[in-house]
């Protein structure tokens, strides 16, 4: 995953609201209206949070009869996480490199 796909994905994490439906939805898949059910938050903002992160690709929209259910996708996630370790290793890395420098002066 490129730098610049992963902008919009940290914009839409950095909502508070969509981290909060993002880990309702580690529980199970859950319709806009359930998760207002448990979150301090109306339906319809719910439903614009949900239209963000299916836009980044964090979720998807799946009909059960009438329902419209909302669910995690665990490979952008994922990615997600690989992209940021990656990032963890090299600024470990370069720290390494600065420690030996400054302990060798």
């Amino acid at each position: 995953m490129t730098t610049e796909a992963l902008i919009p994905v940290f914009a839409a994490l950095g909502d508070e609201t969509r981290w909060s439906i993002l880990a309702a939805l580690g529980d199970g898949d859950a319709s806009a209206s359930a998760l207002a059910g448990r979150l301090p938050v109306s339906r319809q903002a719910i439903a614009k949070h949900l239209a963000v992160l299916q836009e980044v690709g964090l979720v998807e929209s799946v009909r059960v009869g009438r329902e419209v259910r909302f669910r995690i996708v665990g490979a952008r996630l994922s990615a997600t996480a690989r992209r940021l370790d990656a990032v963890g290793a090299e600024w470990d890395r370069r720290l390494a490199a600065i420690k030996e420098i400054a302990e060798g002066l």
